[in-house]
């Protein structure tokens, strides 16, 4: 029993020792290595931006076998601009990632109305739950689209 209780004292060092994961992703882009000719891959926080980004854009039904993962996004776009609507589209960022994505703890979401451009310009601040000391700063435009 005592080896045992070594080993997962042993283990758990171990763990938290060794080196930090790297995420993958396909880049949605679909443009061909140059020397492999396979489609090129995202790594790391770029993966997990477009991850982020992802999610804020995905509409409730849009997932096949996964209806629940999406948020309201699109529908609030078409509201007034007004403060309000800035801040349920903040609220409505950060239930989409805080639920679907566990790789990044959320720091902040700031919606601010462009009502000349008629947009929202989001800057969406976490970090990646494996690398916490670095602050990663998302910044994306969001419009109606018709």
């Amino acid at each position: 029993k005592m080896a045992t209780g070594n080993l997962k004292y042993d283990a758990s060092l171990t763990n938290e020792k060794r080196s930090v994961k790297i995420f993958k992703d396909l880049n949605l882009n679909f443009n061909p290595n140059a020397v492999t000719k396979d489609i090129t891959k995202l790594t790391d926080v770029e993966a997990i931006k477009r991850s982020v980004k992802n999610l804020v854009q995905l509409n409730h039904y849009e997932k096949p076998f996964h209806p629940e993962i999406g948020s309201n996004v699109r529908a609030t776009l078409f509201e007034n601009m007004t403060p309000i609507t800035a801040a349920v589209l903040t609220r409505q960022i950060e239930d989409v990632i805080r639920d679907y994505e566990p790789r990044v703890e959320l720091s902040r979401v700031d919606s601010i109305p462009n009502i000349d451009a008629n947009r929202y310009d989001v800057r969406i601040e976490f970090f990646i739950i494996n690398a916490p000391s670095e602050l990663i700063a998302l910044d994306t435009i969001l419009e109606r689209v018709r």
